[in-house]
This record gives structure tokens, C-alpha cells and sequence, in this order.
């Protein structure tokens, strides 16, 4: 089964705990704070692997989860950090982000990596706030959350030539000629519902890599079928020929259908649509008339397409020669990666922990992850715990902005569960 498109969760680990801790020993009374920090969250990274050729792994799972580092302890060990998460994708995988549809990475080469979602940073011990004046800190950091989100993976299939045309014009018969691929061949009126990847090497030529895209349709660049999953696999080609039936025997209108065809890439992109294209008229072994590839070959030159070969796929008729020819011009076109527009990229925000204040009467209000991780990290029990508390409110800004608002002594101000009054 050819699975081209996938849509999966990732979580990368939660930071462990710092550790609340101190030193008892015998003959030591006052053996001070010794609590490690926690351990790093593993992270969650894609790797391109040259030996998958679909996503049909990401149809029974959906859900990836790396492993949270460890708490701190006492001793100032350090916990452990949790183990990063490898995900292997096929070479070719284009990641988007789901909720804002933005690229994040191409993973065209194989070996190729990206941290989908990195691990949270571990809490600080105990041991780490200790000062000349706070030299028993009951409190400690708590971890860093892990970064989760759904992501969509996109197969676009690595090939150096696409073959295009309509259904039933002899793409797969041309590829199974030139290369050991071995799509089912039969005269069907729909279109092949996977694409096929060959490799062409015949002698005096460098060898590349051959692709038999399946029909698209009139209005596949508007989704019709499956014209757009059909498309996006065309999309790193460098050269694209161009195959239509010559030989009328289905009833179809040659030039018309090229023209449909080009329509549709145009639609789709115009980048696309630029790209060198050959043009095959095959099924020439049944040309009834002479006059049919000659009118056709006057029009297509009329458009600008100077490549036109008239072939026979099936009997080998002018395949050497088309061959010949796609390679020398793929010679002349270097590789590239697949350009990614900058408003089309994905930039990873910033963690940042936020609040916000709102007053009811004489209450204020703070409210926000700024405030679960403060109180997480704190001993609201412990005076020094405590002064640390309203140091942190006043260094962020909270108790200005509390006067600012016109706090007056006596006033309570509420966090989540925890109440004080407000003094000058």
C-alpha cells in the first residue's frame, strides 16, 4: 500500500524536578542544601531513512512520545536525561506544522535530521538557590514542559523525470521499457493510484531516476480526484516528458489533452508549468494517418515546446533516442533542493510563561503559567521560600503593576489557590 500523506502527535519529554535536599550525616549538623536538578526531557527527532519508500508505518500509529528526564536527589545527583525519541520518515518528507500549515523542514537527503519538538529543560535543586543570606532554601525548581504538537507529514517522491499525460497513454509501459520497474500494465480507462519509481541506466548515459506519476485529470489542481496528492509528486522533478496518445484509438484528442494537462500545472504552479518538458507521442505503431503527428508536432513547436518524439513504448520504437536526449538534459540542470518560501516557513515560538491581572473589588487576580510554574518552584510555608516569592513578583514587574492599577495596603492579591495581603 502507497501512503503519501500523514498526520501525527509528537511530544518531546518533561524536565525532571529539581530536588528539595539537604545533607544528613553523622557529626554533621548543618550539612546545608544538596538537591540536584532534574534531567533534561528527550527530544523528538525525524531522521530521513533511505529505505522507506511510504508513510504507511504512520497509518497504525499516531501518537509519538519521548521519554521526561528524571527528578534531581539528594547528594546533588543530577537525574538522568530522558532518552531522545528517533522517528524515521523516506527521504523526500516535507513536515508542516499542522495548526499553522507552514513548512517546517524538507528531508530530501538521507541521514537528514530535525527536532520536531525539543525536551524541557530540567528544574534547579535546591542547592542551586543557596546565597550568604538564603542558606536553606526549601524550595526548588520544578521541569520544563516538553513542546507537543500534530504535525502533517507530506511523501513528494525524489525523481529526475516525471512522466506526465492522461490515463492509458503508456506512462507505465515506458517505464517498465527503460528500467526493471514493474507497474501492472493493462488497458484501464482510470488512472494508477500509486506512483512508480525506476531507475534508468542504459549505456553511454549517467543513470537517473524515473517516475510514472499517475493520470491527472481535468481540474486536479482544484483537487478533483486525487489530482493533488498526484501533483505534489511532481514537484522536485527537473524534467518533465510529456506523453500523449497519438494514435486515437481511445477517441481522445491528442493536442487537447496536452493542452489540458499543461493547464493544469499552470494552475497548480507556475514554477511547475516552466519547467523543461519533453513531448511523446506514443502508440505510433498504431498511427492511422500520417498527418495526425505531423499537425501535432506544428502545434506543440507553436507553443514553444521544441522536443517532440514519436514513439512506440510498446515496441521500443524511438525509446533510445528520448532516452538519450532526457538525460542530456538533465546534465545541463543541477539538483536542488526544494525552495521553500519564507512566509511559508515555520518558526518555532519562544517558550515564555505569561500572566495577566484582573481585579474584582478589592481582590486582584493573577492568573496565567507564570503563575502555576512560581508557585510550582516555591515553599509558601518556609519565610525564605517566601521572600524569594515576592522577589520574583517584584523582578517581573507584577507588584508595579499592581500599583499601577491602584492596589491599596490591605488590598488581597490572589494566586490560583494563594492569597496575601498587599503591603507598601
Amino acid at each position: 500500500m502507497f501512503i503519501d500523506t500523514a498526520k501525527v502527535f509528537v511530544k518531546s519529554g518533561n524536565g525532571g524536578n529539581g530536588s528539595i535536599s539537604f545533607r544528613r550525616e553523622k557529626y554533621v549538623p548543618l550539612g546545608g542544601p544538596d538537591g540536584g536538578d532534574g534531567g533534561r526531557g528527550g527530544d523528538v527527532i525525524l531522521v530521513a531513512d533511505p529505505n522507506m519508500t511510504t508513510l504507511l508505518d504512520f497509518k497504525y500509529k499516531k501518537k509519538y512520545s519521548a521519554e521526561p528526564g528524571q527528578n534531581g536527589a539528594g547528594s546533588k545527583c543530577y537525574g538522568k536525561d530522558g532518552e531522545t525519541l528517533y522517528i524515521k520518515v523516506p527521504m523526500g518528507t516535507v513536515i508542516r506544522d499542522l495548526e499553522s500549515n507552514k513548512v517546517m523542514v524538507d528531508l530530501s537527503h538521507a541521514g537528514d535530521e530535525y527536532v520536531v519538538a525539543r525536551g524541557g529543560k530540567g528544574g534547579k535543586g535546591n542547592a542551586k538557590f543557596c546565597t550568604p543570606t538564603r542558606q536553606a532554601p526549601h524550595f526548588a525548581e520544578p521541569g520544563m514542559p516538553g513542546e507537543e504538537r500534530w504535525i502533517t507529514l507530506e511523501l513528494k517522491l525524489l525523481a529526475d523525470v516525471g512522466l506526465l499525460g492522461f490515463p492509458n497513454v503508456g506512462k507505465s509501459t515506458l517505464l517498465s521499457t527503460v528500467s526493471k520497474a514493474r507497474p501492472k500494465i493493462a488497458n484501464y480507462h482510470f488512472t494508477t493510484l500509486k506512483p512508480n519509481l525506476g531507475v534508468v541506466s542504459i549505456p553511454g548515459i549517467q543513470s537517473f531516476v524515473m517516475a510514472d506519476i499517475p493520470g491527472i485529470i481535468e481540474g486536479a489542481s482544484e483537487g478533483v480526484g486525487l489530482g493533488l496528492q498526484f501533483l505534489r509528486h511532481i514537484e522536485r522533478t527537473r524534467l518533465l516528458i510529456h506523453i500523449v496518445d497519438i494514435s486515437g484509438v481511445e477517441g481522445r484528442d491528442p493536442l487537447e489533452d496536452f493542452k489540458k494537462i499543461n493547464e493544469e500545472l499552470k494552475n497548480y504552479s507556475v514554477k511547475l508549468w516552466d519547467r523543461p518538458q519533453i513531448v511523446v507521442a506514443n502508440k505510433a505503431d498504431m498511427l492511422y494517418d500520417e498527418e495526425v503527428y505531423e499537425t501535432f508536432k506544428t502545434e506543440v513547436n507553436k507553443m514553444g515546446f521544441d522536443k517532440v518524439f514519436k514513439i512506440s513504448a510498446a515496441t521500443n520504437q524511438g525509446v533510445e533516442e528520448l532516452i538519450k536526449e532526457a538525460a542530456r538534459i538533465l546534465s545541463t540542470i543541477p539538483v536542488q533542493d526544494l525552495k521553500i518560501e519564507e512566509e511559508d516557513r515555520f518558526v518555532p515560538e519562544e517558550k515564555r510563561f505569561t500572566y495577566t491581572i484582573r481585579q474584582e473589588e478589592n481582590v486582584f487576580i493573577v492568573e496565567g503559567s507564570f503563575v502555576d510554574r512560581l508557585l510550582a518552584s516555591v515553599n509558601i510555608h518556609d519565610p525564605d521560600s517566601l521572600r524569594y516569592f515576592h522577589k520574583v513578583l517584584r523582578n517581573k514587574g507584577i507588584m508595579n503593576e499592581l500599583m499601577e492599577m491602584g492596589i491599596q495596603d490591605g488590598d488581597i492579591v490572589r494566586l490560583n489557590d494563594f492569597e496575601f495581603e498587599f503591603l507598601l
